[in-house]
């Protein structure tokens, strides 16, 4: 019986001499189309912003997407939708984006306009501000399209992690009260066009990105960048539980 010492392919921590060219490291979150250490400046991405009724992506729609398409620095493309939700917009929400009833009277439903926006979210990383949310929205409309086959774009599956400059907002600019992307862009110097519509929210998200990730605590590298993010969200929902938890 060999000792325990003696178990495992590598007992050492090192790999076997002539096989460490077949070893890959997977790091969970990325698209398959790019690999971990894909430099992340020459990343396509695609920023994608919602406008919705309200936060449920179960009960509530989408009135408004957008997606933008980054590279190598600068916006290639824009790309943006006025949707029918077929439910009433609450005012709450209007108060928010400004869209009304009046607006997406006309509009096709997201399943009339589901393929092109796949379309346009094709080849590149998805980006959101607050990914969440929109991530989620995303994912809920393109079911009930039943948008569904094995030749979705990265934003579309459910595996991929978007990039969430919120994510590096709440570490880099830890100190500064203001979180949100008006917040951020007003501290950068980035204009934003009309606030709360999707397709200048998805440019300046963008624009932040850009000017985040050349500070040097960013990954450069997509794998790195990718598990460092992870690792900072559950870090600030670690952090954030336990102030709820605080408070009673």
């Amino acid at each position: 019986m060999r000792g325990a010492q003696d178990l495992g392919c590598f007992p050492t921590g090192r790999h076997y001499p002539g096989i460490a060219h077949l070893l890959k490291v997977v790091a969970a979150g990325l698209a398959e189309e790019w690999p971990a250490e894909h430099v992340l400046s020459e990343l396509p991405v695609v920023c994608i912003d919602t406008e919705t009724t309200g936060r449920d992506p179960n009960a509530d729609r989408i009135v408004e997407i957008a997606c933008v398409r980054w590279q190598s620095g600068a916006v290639v493309a824009r790309h943006g939708w006025l949707i029918n939700p077929g439910i009433p917009i609450p005012k709450e929400a209007f108060d928010v984006h400004g869209i009304s009833d009046a607006d997406v009277a006309e509009a096709k439903s997201f399943a009339g306009v589901a393929l092109e926006v796949v379309e346009a979210m094709r080849g590149a990383v998805p980006m959101a501000y607050n990914a969440e949310f929109d991530r989620r929205f995303v994912l809920a409309e393109l079911s009930r399209a039943e948008a569904h086959g094995v030749d979705l774009p990265p934003a579309c599956r459910s595996g991929v992690e978007w990039i969430d400059p919120l994510v590096w907002v709440r570490e880099l600019q830890k100190f500064e009260k203001g979180k949100s992307l008006g917040d951020v862009c007003l501290r950068l110097g980035i204009e934003i066009g009309t606030a709360h519509r999707a397709t200048d929210d998805a440019e300046a998200t963008l624009a932040v990105f850009e000017r985040l990730r050349k500070d040097t605590r960013v990954p450069t590298a997509y794998g790195a960048f990718v598990q460092e993010q992870r690792r900072l969200a559950r870090l600030h929902d670690e952090e954030r539980a336990r102030w709820r938890a605080s408070r009673g």
